[in-house]
């Protein structure tokens, strides 16, 4: 029933809901910054492709996205400071398959969990991966490089951006398919293990492409096979490594964009479409010069991904005698 009573208080109500209304229209996703943590060190591939995203979500958001960058520990730094935000879409991460799978395997105990602390976005890319020396004449081919490891055991060294990584990874999937035993030598990231590489500090990596390609354009390092199923079209001139006499050793790097667990599904949508349209046909050419595929995902193909590589990788370090630390 309307009384003097109930129309003194419309226009009151009526107020709350207007202000409400603007409150939260002032409020929508984004109205602030957005940080991009990446669990390395700055100058590799992850941080690259972290970089590439952040400018094209800037402009599509229409707020700066920042990239810092928490290097060490092989993620054990910077992932456990995403897990640990707020869940409101402000604090992401860009991070290597690894951090998410092979380090279940590697390491007794991780301070966050893989699955339960963190909510994907989407997968971004794929990165095949390339057997690289700095001493082209004294291993011409993977039979070479093999011969040599088989003649001394535990001596011929390999890097890698640390413990669990893609690079480790490669380097254990060698082994196994091979029955050699190499020397494992972990640096906190991809360009400092490339740096070493080149200098001859360490005798070979298993790279990621991007990380490669632009020293063995250059010279500096050599590429003696492709852990892909067919050859790199950056590279038609390097075997895979089933051509180079090394059979099931198919291996590549993917990167995807995550959230802290319990992050709105409204936001986890909202980017996960912005991340599709950031890849747009002309950075999808550019990142294929560095021999890196663009594969977005939905949030759920990246759970299943992480669940199948879990276990998969924990049967390689298994199988490879690899004590977790």
């Amino acid at each position: 029933m309307f009384n003097r009573r109930t129309s003194l208080l419309l226009p009151s109500a009526l107020a709350v809901l207007s202000l409400t209304g603007r409150a939260y229209t002032q409020t929508k996703y984004p109205d602030q910054p957005i940080k991009f943590i990446v669990a390395l060190p700055a100058g590799g591939s992850v941080d690259m492709i972290a970089r590439t995203l952040g400018q094209k979500l800037s402009t599509a958001l229409g707020q700066p996205v920042v990239v810092d960058n928490r290097g060490g520990g092989s993620g054990q730094i910077g992932m456990p400071l995403v897990a640990k935000a707020p869940a409101d879409g402000y604090t992401l991460t860009v991070s290597p398959a690894s951090f998410l799978t092979t380090n279940k395997s590697v390491f007794k105990t991780l301070p966050y969990d893989p699955e339960a602390d963190f909510m994907p976005i989407s997968r971004l890319v794929n990165q095949p991966m390339v057997m690289i020396v700095k001493d082209k004449q004294k291993y011409p081919t993977v039979a070479a490089f093999i011969a040599a490891a088989k003649a001394a055991p535990g001596k011929i060294t390999y890097a890698s951006s640390g413990d669990g990584s893609p690079q480790h990874l490669g380097g254990l999937m060698f082994e196994s398919r091979t029955q050699t035993k190499l020397l494992h030598v972990p640096y906190r990231g991809g360009a400092l293990a490339i740096n070493d590489t080149i200098a001859g500090t360490v005798d070979a990596m298993f790279a990621v492409m991007p990380e490669a390609v632009p020293h063995i354009k250059s010279g500096s390092l050599a590429a003696l096979g492709v852990m892909s199923p067919t050859r790199s079209p950056v590279f038609p001139q390097v075997p895979t490594m089933q051509e180079a006499g090394v059979a099931d050793l198919t291996l590549s790097a993917w990167m995807a964009l995550l959230a802290p667990a319990k992050t709105p599904r409204a936001i986890i949508d909202q980017l996960g479409k912005e991340v599709a349209a950031a890849f747009d046909p002309e950075t999808r050419a550019k990142l294929a010069e560095s021999g890196i595929e663009v594969a977005t995902s939905s949030p759920e193909d990246v759970q299943r991904l992480i669940a199948r590589d879990i276990k998969l990788h924990a049967e390689l370090v298994k199988a490879a005698g690899l004590v977790p630390q």
